[in-house]
């Protein structure tokens, strides 16, 4: 039995040693690769494909550290080529064609990680871009994954992170005087906080007039607040006027004062606004636009403090160490983010 097992031995070092060292040397390139490319929005599908290329170059590199003959190793290598090229031509309608669309995505740059983004019916604010999918934030908060395939087929509309324009419509009358509704519709907008607003007329009905008002909107994280708050406003404006707002066909069978508008009495308490109404619905979105932030702010006090050259050496050790303690505070700030 002793015998047999020593036999046995140089047979299992023959096929252990190469599996093992071909393991060994494919997990730390993996682990150095994880530290080279740092997990970041902007890193993410140069680290994915990364990870995909050294799996199959170890694959590649195990048949080959085999004891084995030439004939078995190159009928084993054509297999491993064969199964490759199945896998992409089964796959190329969905698995290569995201992902070249996501390549695309990333080199066009239309959009980044935190922005408001709508795509078909689909609108809300990008929290991840990832080699394969794009998924956004909706108002209701929830998590909508879309195909890197379908964006790039779609028209994407990206608001503007250096701010965008807010609109809301409203049909009146042709009693009311357009340059009458334009004063009012303008003061809306300005009670809204929005600049340089303008008026389109944008249909002639044959019992109204739509009218569009707009404003410029610099900060775009309350988006859905402030078109609630500009309608909100138009409301009011008209009100306070005098101005009806109510359907051609309105009837009612109660006897109405004709001098009466109709409208609803005034308020004597302050409206609360929901100002805060986008913390909810895009929490993912703002902590993934604060992490992508964060992190892109590390990487160039990180090149800053690699490429520091000062001829005073005191001056030159206390800006180190000042770097230094800034990039561990945003490490500090990152690791807690991570974990949320």
């Amino acid at each position: 039995m002793y015998n047999g097992r020593m036999d046995w031995l140089p047979l299992l070092e023959k096929w252990l040693v190469p599996v093992a060292a071909t393991l060994g040397v494919t997990a730390l390139v993996l682990v150095v690769l994880r530290r080279l490319i740092p997990d970041e929005a902007a890193t993410r599908v140069a680290r994915q494909l990364a990870t995909v290329g050294v799996l199959v170059v170890a694959n590649i590199a195990l048949v080959l550290a085999l004891p084995l003959d030439s004939a078995t190793t190159g009928q084993l290598l054509s297999l491993f080529g064969l199964v490759i090229t199945a896998v992409i031509a089964l796959s190329s309608t969905t698995f290569v064609s995201n992902a070249m669309a996501g390549l695309m995505l990333r080199s066009v740059g239309g959009f980044h990680t935190g922005d408001f983004i709508r795509v078909g019916e689909s609108f809300g604010r990008v929290t991840q871009k990832g080699l394969l999918h794009t998924e956004i934030q909706s108002e209701d908060r929830d998590l909508i994954t879309l195909p890197n395939l379908f964006v790039m087929n779609q028209p994407v509309r990206v608001v503007r992170s250096s701010g965008t324009l807010i609109s809301a419509e409203v049909s009146l009358g042709y009693d009311i005087h357009r340059h009458r509704v334009r004063d009012l519709l303008k003061l809306a907008a300005e009670d809204a906080a929005l600049t340089d607003p303008f008026l389109q007329i944008t249909e002639l009905g044959d019992h109204a007039i739509s009218y569009r008002i707009y404003g410029f909107l610099e900060d775009v994280s309350n988006l859905v607040t402030k078109r609630t708050e500009l309608r909100g406003k138009m409301l009011d404006r008209l009100h306070e006027d005098g101005v009806e707002i109510v359907s051609p066909s309105f009837m009612n069978q109660r006897a109405l004062d004709p001098t009466r508008p109709i409208r609803p009495p005034e308020q004597a308490r302050a409206e609360v606004e929901d100002s805060h109404a986008e913390s909810l619905m895009f929490d993912k979105a703002d902590l993934a636009a604060r992490v992508d932030r964060l992190r892109t702010k590390r990487s160039e006090l990180q090149a800053r403090l690699e490429g520091l050259d000062m001829p005073d050496e005191a001056e030159r050790a206390r800006e180190v160490h000042w770097l230094e303690r800034q990039i561990e505070h945003l490490d500090d700030i990152l690791g807690t983010l991570e974990k949320q």
